[in-house]
C-alpha cells in the first residue's frame, strides 16, 4: 500500500474557512477558502452561524481535495486551526445550536465579567487561569447563554447541552456529529475559556462554580498533536482519516512560525494582531497585562507555555474604512493612500471600537482619532490607520521582554497585513529590531498540520520541521531614536484619550 504523501488542514477563522493540503516539504498543493456572514444583531455584538460555518467547512475540503486531485485516502493525517474564543452550545442529539456562534470579538458579557470579578478585582481569577476576566473569553460567553437561552438552563442539567469553540465543534461533526463524533478540544483552545487552570491543563471546579457551568457540557481536553480519533467513513472526506493535531489560531502561527525555543515570538497581522513569545515549560505570570497561555502540547510531553498580547482590531480597521468610510475601494488599496503622505500629518488613530485588549485591558475605551486640524487628508487617515497596528504591537513588545526578563531579538510576522511594506517597514521602525517574514505565510494553517503531521510520524520531530522554515523578507530599522521616541510618546498620549 502506498504511504500517504500529504497532510490535510482545516483552517476555521473569523471571516473565512479555509482547507489546505501540504506535502512533505510543507509546500501547499492546494488551498480552498469560503467567507461567512458577519452578524451585528445589536452595537458590539458580534455574531456567526455555525451550521453555516460547517457547511463551508464541508464545501473547502471537498474543493482543496479536488484541486489537490488527490484522493482522501492520500492524507496521512487531517490538523484543526480555529478562531479562539468564539462560543458554541449545541444539542448532542439533534446538532442544531441552541443560539447563533457568540464571537470573540463580542463585548456583551461585560456586565457579567464586572460581577464574576471578587472586590471589583478584573484579576482575580489570572493565577489561575493566566487571563484577567473579559469579554474576549468563552466563559462569561457561556453563562450569558444559559441565562438568556430560554430553557438551556435546564438542558444543561439534564446533560443535553455541548459547548465548544469552534474546533470542538467542526471536529464533532468531522468525526461522526450525532452519531459519535468526538466532543474534545486541546490544551491551547481549552485555555482560552477561563474554565481550564493552566497548571493541572484540566478543568478548574472553582472556575465552573464562578461561572454556574456544569462540566457536563465540556469536551475532553487533550493534547495539540496525538490522534483522536478518525473522520467519519460517511462524512465528507468519505473516510476514515486520522484526525490528530488541533491549536487555537495564534498557537499553530506560533507553531507553523517554528518558535520552538523560549525567547522566539511572532506577530500575526489578521482581523486583529495576536503577539506571541515562547516561555518553554515555565509558567510566566505577567505583571504588565499579557495572557499567560500554553502554546501547544505534543503527545504526552511536557506543556509549553508563551506570553500572548492581543489586538483586537488590526486589518479589521482596515476593512471599516473600506466599507464604512468609503476611502478606500479594496484592502490593498489602503498602502498606496498611506504613501500619498509623507507622514501622519501628527494624528493617531486608537481603534478600540470594541475596547482596548492587551496591555490596557479597558473595556470601557472606545475607538478615536486625534489632533485633526486643516491640514489632515485620506492619505494621513490611512497612514495612521496602519501605524496603529505597529504602535499596538510595541506595547506588547515592550510588556513582553518586562514579563520575561529576555530581551527580545527579532519578529517574526505572517498574516495578510504582512504584504503591506509600509506597514512592515514601520514595524521595525518603531521596534528598532528587525521584522522577518517566511517564504511560506500560512503559518496558521501550517501549524495545525505540523501538529497533525507529527502525532502519525509524517514527520519525524520539531527539528525536521525547523529545517523547512525560510526566510523570504526581512525589514530592518531605519529610523532615529529620537524620531521613535517623539512618535511613540504621541501614541500613548492618544491612547489615554481613548479612554471612557
Amino acid at each position: 500500500m502506498t504511504k500517504p504523501a500529504y497532510v490535510g488542514a482545516v483552517d476555521q477563522g473569523t471571516t473565512s474557512t479555509r482547507f489546505f493540503v501540504f506535502d512533505h516539504h510543507g509546500k501547499i498543493v492546494s488551498r480552498a477558502q469560503l467567507e461567512h456572514q458577519q452578524i451585528y444583531p445589536k452595537p458590539g455584538w458580534v455574531e456567526h452561524d455555525p451550521i453555516e460555518i460547517r457547511d463551508r467547512a464541508y464545501e473547502v475540503i471537498q474543493k482543496g481535495l479536488k484541486d489537490a486531485d488527490i484522493s482522501p485516502g492520500q492524507l496521512a493525517a487531517v490538523g484543526m486551526t480555529n478562531q479562539r474564543e468564539t462560543t458554541v452550545l449545541w444539542n448532542p442529539k439533534t446538532g442544531e445550536p441552541y443560539y447563533n456562534a457568540i464571537v470573540w470579538q463580542d463585548t456583551r458579557t461585560e456586565s457579567i465579567c464586572r460581577e464574576l470579578a471578587v472586590d471589583g478585582d478584573m484579576e482575580c481569577f489570572r493565577d489561575r487561569v493566566g487571563l484577567p476576566l473579559s469579554t474576549y473569553f468563552s466563559g462569561p460567553k457561556i453563562k450569558w447563554l444559559i441565562k438568556h437561552v430560554d430553557g438551556l438552563q435546564t438542558a444543561m442539567e439534564k446533560g443535553a447541552v455541548m459547548f465548544g469553540n469552534m474546533d470542538a465543534w467542526l471536529i464533532w461533526w468531522l468525526s461522526g456529529g450525532p452519531n459519535g463524533g468526538l466532543h474534545m478540544t486541546d490544551v491551547s483552545n481549552a485555555s482560552r475559556t477561563m474554565l481550564m487552570n493552566i497548571e493541572t491543563l484540566a478543568w478548574d471546579p472553582e472556575m465552573l462554580s464562578a461561572m454556574d457551568i456544569s462540566d457536563k457540557i465540556l469536551p475532553e481536553i487533550r493534547s495539540s498533536s496525538e490522534v483522536y480519533g478518525y473522520t467519519a467513513p460517511d462524512g465528507v472526506f468519505g473516510a476514515k482519516i486520522p484526525l490528530a493535531g488541533i491549536l487555537g489560531d495564534q498557537q499553530a502561527a506560533l507553531f507553523g512560525q517554528a518558535c520552538f525555543t523560549p525567547g522566539e515570538a511572532k506577530n500575526t497581522y489578521g482581523t486583529g494582531c495576536f503577539l506571541l513569545m515562547n516561555t518553554g515549560e515555565q509558567i510566566v505570570h505577567s505583571t504588565q497585562g499579557l495572557l499567560t497561555t500554553p502554546a501547544y502540547r505534543i503527545g504526552g510531553q511536557a506543556p509549553v507555555y508563551a506570553l500572548e498580547g492581543s489586538i483586537a482590531i488590526a486589518g479589521s480597521l482596515v476593512q471599516w474604512v473600506r466599507d464604512n468610510l468609503g476611502l478606500i475601494a479594496a484592502s490593498e488599496d489602503i498602502e498606496s493612500l498611506a504613501l500619498s503622505v509623507d507622514d501622519n500629518g501628527g494624528i493617531y488613530f486608537v481603534p478600540a471600537f470594541s475596547g482596548l485588549f492587551a496591555p490596557h485591558w479597558r473595556s470601557d475605551a472606545r475607538g478615536v482619532i486625534t489632533n485633526l486640524t486643516h491640514y489632515i487628508n485620506k492619505g494621513h487617515i490611512a497612514r495612521a490607520v496602519l501605524e496603529a497596528s505597529a504602535f499596538q504591537t510595541k506595547e506588547i513588545f515592550d510588556a513582553m521582554e518586562k514579563d520575561s526578563g529576555i530581551q527580545l531579538k527579532a519578529l517574526k510576522v505572517d498574516g495578510g497585513m504582512v504584504a503591506n511594506d509600509l506597514l512592515m517597514q514601520f514595524q521595525s521602525d518603531i521596534l528598532d529590531l528587525p521584522v522577518i517574514c517566511p517564504k511560506n505565510g500560512e503559518t496558521t494553517v501550517l501549524g495545525a498540520a505540523y501538529a497533525a503531521g507529527l502525532a502519525v510520524g509524517f514527520w519525524s520531530d520539531l527539528r525536521e520541521l525547523r529545517r523547512h522554515w525560510e526566510i523570504a523578507r526581512q525589514w530592518d530599522s531605519r529610523m532615529g531614536e529620537d524620531e521613535r521616541c517623539r512618535l511613540y510618546e504621541g501614541w500613548m498620549k492618544a491612547v489615554y484619550k481613548s479612554y471612557a
